[in-house]
């Protein structure tokens, strides 16, 4: 353990002051006097009763009116039972529980998140057991030390890892405390992990900043984020890292120019009657080494950022309005997060100025309650579970639980939710591995808004999804018949990407057989609709059109139709197990249609129609037909395109001819418009296919529509 962990009156304090007039401990500048070197001794041994008196002098500048007493007791009992247990630096292994509390006592976590930290090693390394820390803390506590420990379980070999984030998530969802423990533990893990390997260092650091760094910047917690990344940085990437080092090192003065420049947007501030605090705040490592990339040469206010405090929200844009007044104004650089938060809850205004001298210093305006959700994210939401009404069905807690058992989460964050929704349908830990890494990949999180006014009324998705992502976000494998969707009130492609305040309306078939184009892939970009799509697509491979085997001259046995289908199909094969027989996707032949069949992979025979190019083609490459026949049954299924003049409402009385005819509609594609003319694509299930040229005449006679043809090319996504 770091001795500013252990002993954080020797560790420098911040300028800001919180309540009762204690200096406040900033772990930003607690890592990164670890980082530089600046570390003192182990404490002594005779210290450690008293330093749960750090932690709750931490707690109580946060919650004045905190009960001391429970945190006594659980350091009492973690304490005698960690006894004689030591780190693998050689400290006694209760520094370890202290310093995780005192971090999140730092960060303004409530009492009961503070006892299951001090005890979150307990139940899993010593004897104590859950049902002893549930008499004597409560339910609550138990919970959450039980959270910890399922994530714990597993070891962090490289096999065990996705398995472990895998239940990490699930125990976060439940509680989002889970979550604040296991980051807390995880940065003084990192603080002192000199003592392991190199191999071992650099594969923890790996895994730090693929998953949890993500996690806690999607949990707002800035504070645990920033130190995090300066520790990974050290690690993996230790020549930029010392570059970094020196660079600050040899710019001692950089904070006076800052200083300056804050002293002058004070004055302006007085002057204006608003009443704020202007910090310098430094930037960390990780910030200089981006900065530096950016720009090249620094110079003094590159180092650091001005951070405005002020009481309310309107004196935000009070304080912009002045700074854009009297300072001129780097434009591009201005973002405003109070009026669109970003998903981790994180709110302020973000602009730069530039001095008289010519300096650019950036500035961030919040208030003091942003500032503290900022830094915190959901530690500074407390217990997510305080106003909820008690459920009787729900065992220990007596709070809300979801089917399978787990406790509802109110504060759940709706990236989070996508996560666990996904996750149990990965269908091996590399698939969950991998889709969890490209998911915490993305950056930015859009709001569509669901035409059908049903609860709830949005949907979170990561940005650049698309209505293939919202269909499954919204209806889960319901969504394999999706069939088209309007965005806006306008008919448009499932492939098109959705921007964030989009209305979306699903259109799904009625025909529940039916299934995903591969194409869909390439315009999923949320891993619950790639998951929910390739497992489809490998429970139906005859949906791929995979390339052709080779052929087989032997005579084989008749096989059954694909009743997917509709219309009854055989071949006459000799010498071969059964297989499936199905109509092809590219012209969808129907009785009475003259027709022929190939060979594909995997056994299956795709019939077309005699006239279809494809036959052709496949002549070309040697392929030898297989005889195929209809069978009796009446129903098909085929692939219309009509060609029509745009015009309102011509989808509605497109789909109202074909439902009068008995027909159900498979799937449906409509093209944007080219030169005013429109092209829609429908698949459809005919109860008798005698009924076909009926129908397309009755296509043919809706106003506006000018051609009806059978498909005679492969679909596109639709």
């Amino acid at each position: 353990m770091s001795a500013e962990a252990t002993n954080p009156e020797a560790a420098p304090t911040d300028v800001a002051v919180r309540r009762r007039g204690r200096a406040r401990i900033d772990l930003r500048r607690l890592g990164r006097a670890a980082l530089l070197g600046a570390t003192a001794g182990p404490a002594p041994r005779d210290r450690l009763p008293d330093a749960i008196s750090h932690v709750a002098e931490a707690h109580r500048a946060h919650h004045p009116e905190a009960d001391l007493t429970v945190l006594g007791r659980a350091y009492a009992l973690a304490e005698s039972s960690h006894r004689g247990q030591f780190r693998k630096s050689g400290e006694a292994y209760i520094t370890h529980p202290l310093a995780v509390t005192l971090i999140l006592a730092e960060l303004g976590a409530e009492t009961t998140t503070l006892t299951a930290s001090l005890l979150h090693d307990t139940v899993e390394d010593t004897e104590v057991t859950l049902d002893q820390v549930r008499r004597e803390f409560g339910d609550e506590v138990a919970y959450l030390v039980d959270g910890v420990t399922k994530v714990e379980k597993i070891d962090y070999g490289a096999a065990a890892e996705p398995e472990t984030f895998r239940k990490m998530l699930v125990a976060t969802g439940s509680d989002v405390r889970v979550m604040s423990i296991k980051l807390a533990d995880r940065l003084h893990n990192m603080r002192t992990l000199g003592v392991m390997r190199p191999e071992k260092q650099a594969r923890i650091a790996k895994v730090t900043r693929d998953v949890l760094i993500p996690l806690a910047e999607r949990l707002g917690v800035q504070a645990l984020k920033t130190e995090l990344e300066d520790l990974v940085f050290a690690i993996l990437h230790p020549e930029e890292y010392e570059t970094t080092r020196a660079l600050i090192a040899d710019n001692p003065a950089a904070g006076q120019e800052l200083g300056a420049v804050a002293e002058q947007v004070t004055a302006v501030l007085r002057e204006a009657g608003i009443g704020a605090e202007v910090l310098v705040r430094p930037r960390h490592f990780v910030s200089v080494h981006r900065v530096r990339l950016k720009r090249g040469e620094l110079r003094g206010c590159d180092f650091g950022r001005l951070l405005v405090l002020v009481a309310e929200d309107a004196d935000c844009y009070g304080v912009l309005g002045e700074l854009h007044t009297c300072f001129t104004p780097v434009i591009s650089e201005f973002k405003d997060f109070i009026a669109a938060p970003k998903f981790n809850l994180y709110q302020s205004l973000h602009t730069a100025i530039a001095a008289p001298d010519g300096a650019v210093a950036e500035v961030l305006i919040r208030t003091h309650r942003m500032h503290k959700v900022a830094e915190a994210g959901v530690v500074a939401l407390g217990n997510p579970h305080l106003g909820q009404e008690p459920d009787p069905a729900a065992p220990g807690t007596g709070l809300p639980q979801t089917d399978d058992g787990e406790r509802v989460d109110p504060t759940r964050p709706g990236w989070l939710s996508r996560l666990l929704d996904w996750q149990q349908s990965a269908p091996d830990p590399d698939t969950f591995w991998t889709s969890l890494r490209a998911d915490l990949a993305e950056d930015d999180e859009i709001t569509v808004f669901r035409a059908d006014g049903s609860a709830p009324g949005t949907i979170s998705l990561p940005a650049g999804a698309s209505c293939i992502d919202a269909a499954y976000a919204q209806h889960g494998e319901a969504a394999h018949a999706c069939l088209g969707a309007r965005v806006n009130g306008r008919l448009a492609p499932l492939s098109t990407v959705l921007g964030d305040g989009d209305t979306v309306q699903l259109l799904l078939a009625q025909d529940t057989v039916s299934g995903p184009s591969p194409q869909w892939l390439d315009h999923a970009r949320t891993p619950a609709a790639r998951i929910a799509i390739t497992g489809w697509l490998q429970a139906h491979p005859e949906s791929a059109a995979p390339p052709a085997a080779p052929t087989d001259p032997r005579p084989q046995p008749s096989v059954p139709a694909d009743r997917r289908s509709g219309a009854e199909l055989h071949a006459e094969l000799d010498g071969e197990p059964p297989a499936t027989v199905r109509p092809a996707g590219c012209c969808t032949p129907v009785p009475p249609d003259e027709i022929t069949g190939f060979r594909v992979r995997g056994g299956s025979v795709t019939v077309h129609r005699a006239r279809c190019s494809a036959v052709d083609a496949m002549r070309d490459l040697g392929r030898e037909p297989v005889t195929v026949r209809w069978g009796e049954t009446a129903q098909g299924r085929v692939t219309l395109v009509a060609e029509s003049f745009g015009r309102p409402g011509l989808l509605a009385d497109l789909t109202e001819a074909i439902a009068a005819s008995g027909a159900a509609v498979v799937s449906a594609n409509v093209e944007p418009p080219s030169e005013q003319r429109v092209r829609h694509t429908y698949t459809l299930h005919l109860p008798d296919v005698a009924g076909l040229a009926a129908l397309m005449k009755a296509m043919r006679d809706v106003p506006g529509v000018y051609d009806v043809s059978r498909a005679r090319h492969p679909r596109g996504v639709g």
